[in-house]
């Protein structure tokens, strides 16, 4: 079956360049790749692959039904959205949207995703089961693709038993992957507060309630939600990015305005965390004769690989690579909306090494600089095939 997969790929592998350099060319923003599952379906039905359009405005989904195809879904996912970034890579297929860029790889789990596709199209009558595949909008953007799909029924109809996701990965150089059973990556949720207090001149701090201040306590005082009151076996961080105060230096504003992020690996502490973080501001707030209004508004939860479904892929990119070429992974902080499926069913979402240093691939995930080996994206459509037919054969 491997030797099959392979030569299907590379019957295909021009072809699948083509097509990700047309969605590289063309990036569209979270909730508005219109063009892009335009593009998407057009290619699908030149493969004779059968899908729905228009899931949640702009996903696709569909299914390649194989001997049997009841007895077992396994359904494959790919996000397609872009980032809001300045390409600057010079590549001749760079982004032709000015300020949109694949700068996360989604141009190439997509197409990877086809690659999958147009492979077990071509054995379904080789296989027991049904694959679900799954082209998922707005991966980069709360409340995330992936829970309004799932809140749209895409693991229903037929129900879907097990799911695969992979990820660009330029830590790890091209033709090695990467795997991790049980928990992977974080949860992710967003911390706004403003500091309510009352603002004038600067030589004058006896007359003002300084917000600025009393914000430099905030800050301080919560990150010993992280060094206090987190448990030292769950990994936790707190940090904060944006702090607008628009004063001057002989000016103390009315108010300071504050925008962070709050991730960890447990969903209970994560709960717990987020009412210790606002008690704790508004009190400090409150006690230096201020408000604060805090909010944390809930991102991508925890994700989790169950631990058969990710061995059984780890065996198979084994089988398919070469021992070798097949690591563990970290647990990683960034978080992923693919998390929402994992927290429904049995997952695995793994990582797909694109680096190539010799040929000056390389450059980290968002940033503009982000490029891959395209050997990369006949790896991954072929990989995730083979996975998907170990799953269906388990």
């Amino acid at each position: 079956m491997i030797t099959e997969i392979k030569k299907i790929i590379e019957e295909n592998k021009e072809q699948l360049i083509t097509i990700r350099r047309y969605l590289h060319q063309n990036p569209e923003l979270s909730f508005e790749e219109y063009k892009t599952a335009s593009y998407i379906s057009q290619v699908l039905s030149n493969y004779n692959i059968e899908h729905q359009t228009g899931v949640v405005k702009t996903g696709i989904i569909g299914t390649i039904k194989g001997k049997n195809p009841h007895s077992k879904v396994i359904a494959l996912r790919a996000d397609i959205d872009a980032l809001p970034i300045v390409e600057n890579t010079n590549l001749d297929f760079a982004s032709q949207n000015k300020g949109v860029m694949h700068a996360c790889g989604h141009d190439v789990h997509t197409t990877a995703l086809i690659g999958a596709l147009i492979v077990l199209n071509t054995l379904k009558n080789k296989f027991e089961g049904t694959i679900k595949f799954i082209f998922q909008p707005g991966e980069e953007q709360l409340p995330g693709g992936a829970k309004l799909m799932i809140e749209d029924k895409v693991l229903e109809n037929p129900t879907v038993d097990k799911i695969i996701g992979q990820h660009v990965f330029p830590d790890l150089e091209v033709g090695k992957v990467g795997f991790r059973p049980n928990t992977y990556m974080a949860s992710a949720d967003e911390i706004h507060f403003t500091v309510q207090g009352k603002g004038g001149h600067a030589a004058l701090p006896h007359t003002l309630t300084d917000p600025i201040l009393i914000t430099a306590h905030i800050i301080v005082a919560l990150q010993q939600i992280v060094s206090r009151n987190a448990s030292p076996y769950i990994p936790t961080v707190l940090s904060f990015g944006d702090i607008i105060g628009k004063g001057a230096t002989n000016v103390i504003p009315n108010a300071v305005a504050v925008k962070g992020t709050f991730r960890t690996f447990d969903e209970k502490w994560r709960t717990e965390a987020h009412a210790k973080m606002k008690k704790m501001a508004e009190s400090i707030a409150e006690g230096m004769g201020a408000t604060c209004n805090f909010e944390v508004r809930k991102g991508y939860p925890v994700l989790v690989n169950d631990q058969a479904t990710t061995e059984l892929a780890k065996q198979a990119a084994i089988n398919y690579l070469g021992k070798e070429n097949v690591i563990d992974l970290e647990m990683r902080m960034t978080a992923e909306d693919f998390a929402y499926y994992s927290q429904q069913i049995p997952s695995c979402f793994y990582r797909l090494g694109t680096s190539n240093p010799t040929k000056g691939y390389g450059g980290g995930l968002h940033n503009a600089k982000f490029t891959i080996d395209e050997d990369a994206i006949s790896i991954g459509a072929g990989l995730m095939s083979y996975i998907a037919l170990q799953q269906l054969r388990e």
